[in-house]
């Protein structure tokens, strides 16, 4: 089974992920942490000095190879990755299971705000700042979020509940 997690920083695609794995005896996966281990760089140090066009581009060719070349996995994808190089078709392939795991503007701003330290794009942002910055990528990308087969909505629930609610959408 292919199963792939979409949704904004924040919304806990990875968290989310790992319980979904113990449940389901699936093995976990994060693309962001794929690409670290493909480039021996961290994300940062790679949008530092080589840019966002060739991060963009490792991370297309890394998702695509993955999901090629892996029968069963869940993936966490990083919240840019359906966003480019039409990586969002592959959300709707017919042997991918997608969830975008829907956070409103609060509870995404909410839990970044108090996580801001470990993400540098958001690092330097007041809480007023940060909700705008959310509010601005929400609108660029929910296009893209929006191809996942299934939706779960986030806000006030528990990471078992979530992990419920998907596991529930694999056998309906």
């Amino acid at each position: 089974m292919k199963i792939i997690l979409v949704g904004y920083m924040g919304s806990g695609k990875s968290t989310i992920g790992k319980q979904l794995s113990k449940n389901v005896g699936i093995p976990f996966y994060d693309l962001d942490e794929i690409i670290q281990k493909t480039e021996n760089e961290t994300i940062k140090y790679i949008f530092e000095t080589k840019g966002e066009v060739y991060f963009r581009k490792i991370e297309s060719l890394i998702f695509r190879s993955f999901i090629k070349n892996t029968n069963d996995f869940i993936l966490a994808l990083g919240g840019g990755t359906p966003c480019y190089a039409n990586n969002h078709e592959i959300l709707q392939q017919q042997d991918i299971h997608s969830f975008y795991l829907k956070g409103s503007i609060d509870t995404l701003t909410h839990r970044l705000f108090q996580e801001n330290e470990n993400r540098p794009l958001i690092s330097k942002l007041s809480e007023n700042e940060l909700e705008e910055y959310i509010r601005k990528h929400l609108f660029d990308r929910s296009y893209y979020y929006l191809q996942s087969k299934e939706v779960v909505l986030i806000d006030n629930k528990s990471i078992e509940t979530i992990s419920d609610e998907i596991e529930q959408k694999l056998l309906a």
